[in-house]
């Protein structure tokens, strides 16, 4: 009905209305059909103007001076967000049901870095240090966000020289770690080596956050450290694993996944994780998004804020299901270690 409403002769006098609309609309297109020359010639005479100005604000400002602008930008962004999860504390009230709903993204591969900030504000910034196993280049991973806008002491590790040269190089690219940038050490995390590598580059006790994504051995590893205490483990799984299988690899110092027939048969089941952090005081608080970085939390922090959630809804989503469908086939016959039965 619209603008003839309910009544017959409210519909009549709408219509001589919609009649002289009409003629409008001819008469103003008849206007613009004139005006467009005269709008085609003023832009022609701007146009050298217009490109100047732009010439001059790049040259001006320049690429560097424009990347430190957006990561100020961020920093300012998440003062904000720090003190509204501040607030909700002081509420005591929880802002989401899943903590894969706080997520964003500044340096982390996923949403991996806003559920991270969101947690460790609930349960409050302690030691703020942060440890990560495989950090890659630096540039994408779980300890950049809160090393270069939180203030953390970062002391990352990898297996690459040439990851730790390009993170060496990021890192001292920041204004933020110009006096004081992270630990950054080359080596080959194993089972044996794991907790020397932590006392010796100054890490050991209480952290705020351990980052575990060895695509491998990380049940073995996370089992045998001893010289950190974090109060926030994320641990990458394997989400194409059923949600009854406890299971990982066999241990091996160098095992390399690359190296595999298929690159699916590495690391570590969910249930098996869950039931070695039961074990060592941890409880499974959730996962991204994708279901596969698993987020667990000590036992004596946060209980009221985020409890114990289930494998299931961690693999609840279409990553998880896509994957046991599809890619679970080709590796489930592989020679996988059953663990914590």
């Amino acid at each position: 009905m619209g603008a003839y409403g309910n009544v017959h002769g409210q519909a009549q006098s709408v219509m001589p209305t919609a009649g002289l609309t009409c003629q409008r609309a001819k008469k103003g297109a008849s206007d613009v059909n004139m005006a467009r020359p005269m709008k085609q010639a003023i832009k022609a005479a701007l146009r050298p103007a217009s490109h100047f100005a732009r010439r001059f604000i790049k040259d001006s400002v320049g690429a560097e001076q424009l990347a430190i602008d957006r990561e100020s930008f961020s920093q300012q962004a998440q003062r904000g967000i720090v003190n509204q999860y501040r607030l909700f504390k002081l509420q005591k009230a929880v802002p989401y049901r899943q903590i894969k709903d706080a997520g964003f993204r500044v340096y982390s591969q996923f949403e991996e870095d806003g559920i991270i900030l969101y947690v460790l504000l609930v349960i409050d910034f302690k030691t703020r240090r942060v440890v990560e196993m495989c950090c890659g280049t630096g540039s994408e991973c779980m300890a950049a966000n809160l090393i270069l806008n939180h203030g953390f002491d970062g002391y990352l590790f990898d297996g690459s020289e040439d990851n730790i040269r390009h993170a060496e190089y990021f890192f001292r690219s920041k204004k933020d770690c110009l006096l004081y940038p992270p630990t950054l050490k080359q080596a080959w995390v194993t089972a044996e080596n794991v907790n020397d590598l932590l006392r010796e580059s100054g890490c050991a006790g209480e952290i705020d956050l351990l980052s575990l994504d060895l695509d491998g051995n990380q049940y073995w590893i996370w089992k045998a450290i001893d010289a950190v205490n974090p109060r926030l483990l994320v641990v990458e799984t394997l989400n194409i694993a059923p949600s009854d299988r406890s299971i990982t690899i066999e241990y091996r110092p160098d095992f390399c996944y690359h190296d595999q027939p298929e690159q699916d048969f590495r690391s570590v089941s969910l249930l098996a994780m869950v039931r070695l952090c039961k074990r060592r005081g941890y409880r499974l608080i959730g996962a991204h998004r994708h279901g596969f970085n698993a987020f667990f939390l000590r036992n004596d922090e946060g209980a009221d804020f985020f409890p114990e959630v289930s494998i299931e809804e961690v693999r609840d989503n279409y990553c998880s299901k896509w994957g046991e469908k599809h890619r679970w086939p080709a590796v489930k016959d592989m020679p996988w270690v059953e663990v914590e039965k």
